[in-house]
């Protein structure tokens, strides 16, 4: 079986040809969205960027058009982009280089291939999520602990993580409450998870009480 482009050997683009493959972009940055909408928690935004990804990317490709010069000018450009805010997890920037994948065989006109490819991907991506293949390797959480500002967090909190923790990393800290207070929040893996309780009470112990969340990864509230 082999997959042809759908576009000639000229550099004249076919109407028809690229109308098939703005559609085919469309439907193909959908089933992206609804997988990742399916293994991740996510917001709308998120989901639209994924649906229509392909289609930009197809468009970009289309207007190169087999020129070397205008690639690399391209390839510029996209190393330009940036996200406005923190970079996403593994499965945003999985997800984003599956749409993006999308795009670029659909702007070689291979609408077979992309299809083909879209739904083996989508349908792996779904049963390793759904499948405890990996749990082994431990449950990742976000834990959000607002300290006071007298408190020293880089050593406060070393014992306690020792004891519960197989793993902790600092994301982020900052002030709130006009400076009187810090907000921490890490990723961590429990050692047991029955230990969870005993956890948060020897965190309110050195925190003076004050508000800790525990929560799966990416889905801590604010604080």
């Amino acid at each position: 079986m082999y997959f042809n482009s759908i576009f000639d050997s000229t550099t004249n683009l076919d109407v028809t040809s690229i109308l098939i493959t703005a559609v085919a972009a469309i439907f193909l940055g959908l089933v992206v969205a609804f997988t990742h909408l399916k293994t991740s928690k996510t917001s709308k935004n998120f989901l639209v960027t994924l649906a229509t990804l392909p289609l930009l990317v197809e468009i970009v490709m289309l207007m190169v058009n087999g020129n070397l010069g205008t690639s690399i000018a391209i390839l510029g450009a996209f190393s330009l982009v940036r996200f406005r805010s923190i970079a996403g997890n593994s499965k945003e920037i999985m997800s984003v280089f599956f749409s993006m994948a999308i795009g670029l065989a659909l702007g070689m006109g291979q609408v077979l291939f992309a299809a083909i490819m879209t739904v083996l991907v989508a349908l792996v991506i779904l049963a390793l999520s759904k499948s405890k293949l990996f749990d082994a390797a431990g449950k990742t959480q976000t834990l959000e602990i607002v300290i006071p500002e007298d408190l020293d967090y880089t050593e406060a909190f070393s014992d306690i993580f020792d004891k519960f923790l197989t793993d902790a990393k600092l994301l982020e800290r900052k002030t709130i409450n006009m400076g009187s207070l810090y907000k921490l929040i890490y990723d961590i893996r429990l050692r047991t998870p029955a230990d969870e309780k005993k956890f948060l009470d020897a965190i309110r112990v050195k925190n003076s009480n004050l508000k800790v969340c525990l929560s799966s990864a990416g889905a801590a509230e604010e604080i």
